[in-house]
């Protein structure tokens, strides 16, 4: 994932979760963790942030960054089938 996606998705993912701090049906504590997560590798606001849950969800933030790992992988494999297919 290119740096710019992934600030465009951090940020959007933060929007949403100030939204939902004010929105009654949106999970905006969710949204905000996410978004800090995605952001966490290139502002250091962000990786002061993810010590801070990971200090609070110690055993959470190894299965979501156990998660991240799978999605990678999983994304990779599925472009090398899209590009054996068009090959």
């Amino acid at each position: 994932m290119s740096p710019w996606t992934r600030k465009l998705l951090g940020f959007s993912l933060l929007a949403l979760g100030v939204l939902g701090l004010i929105l009654p049906f949106l999970q905006g504590l969710l949204f905000l963790a996410l978004g800090i997560f995605v952001l966490r590798d290139q502002y250091p606001w962000a990786r002061r942030w993810m010590g801070k849950l990971e200090a609070r969800f110690p055993r959470q933030m190894v299965q979501v960054e156990a998660m991240e790992a799978r999605l990678i992988g999983w994304s990779r494999r599925q472009g090398e089938k899209l590009r054996r297919l068009l090959s």
